[in-house]
């Protein structure tokens, strides 16, 4: 059974930096291709970031490139966001879940519905 729970949000002013985990149980994210998802307040969840499983290879949506870093820790089955320069436009809440699709041309979840509760990011002066 996939469990993820998600931490490290917050209140933050632009341009600020935060750093997001997700630790993860019933799979492991350097074996899976793994992603950060969020949701703003009436919109769509979309796709972040993502890390392929076997190289290790990430993906940004274009809207925080330069910005965010996505990276695991095997030994803690952990993966993380850091969050800098962020903007008001950050402001969502951040999800974690295996990634279905990883590539330049997109990042999604697919059919997972096994989501955590996520972790809030207010990006306000």
């Amino acid at each position: 059974q996939v469990q993820l729970v998600e931490s490290g949000g917050g209140l933050v002013q632009p341009g600020g930096s935060l750093r997001l985990s997700c630790v993860a149980s019933g799979f492991t994210v350097d074996i899976y291709t793994t992603g950060w998802f969020r949701q703003a307040p009436g919109k769509e969840r979309e796709g972040v970031s993502c890390i392929t499983n076997s190289a290790g290879t990430t993906y940004y949506v274009d809207s925080v490139k330069g910005r965010f870093t996505i990276s695991r820790d095997k030994a803690k089955n952990t993966l993380y966001l850091q969050m800098n320069t962020v903007k008001p436009e950050d402001t969502a809440i951040y999800y974690c879940a295996p990634a279905q699709d990883c590539s330049g041309y997109g990042i999604s979840a697919g059919g997972f519905n096994s989501w955590g509760q996520g972790t809030q990011v207010t990006v306000s002066s």
